[in-house]
């Protein structure tokens, strides 16, 4: 005969694997959408280098045709300087 208790356990095992079948299962689900969102941020994070990169190179050249404005403009204060002086004198 079988033992009541033997048949609790055994019933206890049946529903404990099918759990667990089924957890793993939505697991597998998780992680399948997590990488998928990991790839759709990093696609992101690409495209968000890309934009940053054509932005920052006019306002580089922007920034060197200031410089050489500010040095021209240098240079020509100094030779107003000199001609000052040359017809003061």
């Amino acid at each position: 005969m079988i033992d009541p208790a033997q048949t609790a356990l055994f019933l206890v095992v049946i529903v404990l694997t099918i759990l667990l079948v089924v957890l793993g299962i939505q697991v597998f689900f998780i992680l399948k959408e997590l990488r998928k969102t990991l790839e759709k941020a990093n696609k992101v994070l690409d495209d968000t280098s890309t934009i940053t990169e054509s932005v920052s190179k006019p306002i580089s050249s922007l920034s060197s045709i200031a410089m050489g404005l500010k040095a021209g403009a240098k240079i020509a204060k100094i030779l107003n300087t000199d001609k000052k002086h040359k017809k003061d004198e």
